[in-house]
């Protein structure tokens, strides 16, 4: 299956960045954001080449993909891969606009 290219909204790009942000900031090193981010990306470079893994949501068209306590959302064409969010699994599922259940 070919590659598609990636794109990270505005919102999804800022969300990856907070989230390895707390994590410099609650262990006082990069070592575990370094780690989480290289897990982030190597799952976008495998949706992009099978974008099907991933949960089907309510609305059809978004999936989720699940790494350690993040879910991933995203959608997909032919060429393109797009991070729509990252989401922090152990926040209140109420404060997501994405309806994953």
């Amino acid at each position: 299956m070919a590659k598609r290219k990636i794109i990270w909204t505005k919102s999804a790009k800022f969300e990856r960045k907070e989230i390895l942000i707390y994590w410099i900031n609650r262990t006082k090193s990069k070592t575990y954001s370094k780690k989480l981010n290289k897990l982030f990306s190597e799952a976008v470079n495998l949706l992009s080449e099978h974008p099907k893994i991933g949960r089907t949501t309510n609305d059809g068209e978004t999936r989720i993909n699940i790494v350690r306590d993040y879910l991933i959302f995203y959608e997909f064409t032919e060429k393109e891969l797009i991070v729509q969010s990252i989401w922090d699994a152990r926040r209140d599922e109420n404060d997501t606009e994405f309806d994953y259940t």
